[in-house]
Parts: C-alpha cells; structure tokens; sequence
C-alpha cells in the first residue's frame, strides 16, 4: 500500500501506508509493525513527534486546502 498523508484541520499529520520514520541523526523509530502514525504540527505534544492530542488543549488552529504546487526551482 503506498504511504498517504492526510493533513487534518486542527489537527495532526496522519500517514498511513507503507513507511519508515528516522530521527534527524538518521536513528529508525520503531514502530511495532504499525501502519497508520498521527504526527504533531502543533508543537505541543509531549510525544513528538508523535500526536498526543495536545492540539486540542492548545487550541491550534490550522485548515489546509489541497492545492498545485509551483515547479519547483532548478538548483544550480
């Protein structure tokens, strides 16, 4: 199943799929052989990277609508 990401109102990143998550030292978490993470955008949970639900405490605010992303910009 390939990965899917769904960027929820309010709320938390959900991916779901088929995926790896890796810490910014390139260390792989380990996941006990799930296949749907929520990921916080709030800033607030005490889990980062993961989803504790803290958004709702904190009241983050966030609607993001799907959209068409310029080309990106050739490096050179």
């Amino acid at each position: 199943m390939p990965t899917k990401i769904t960027v929820k109102n309010n709320g938390s990143l959900r991916v779901e799929g088929d995926f790896e998550l890796y810490d910014a030292n390139g260390g792989k978490f380990d996941l006990s052989g799930r296949t749907a993470i929520s990921l916080c955008r709030c800033g607030h949970s005490k889990d980062k990277p993961f989803c504790d639900h803290a958004h709702r405490d904190c009241n983050f605010q966030s609607v993001v609508v799907a959209r068409v992303l310029p080309p990106p910009v050739p490096k050179t």
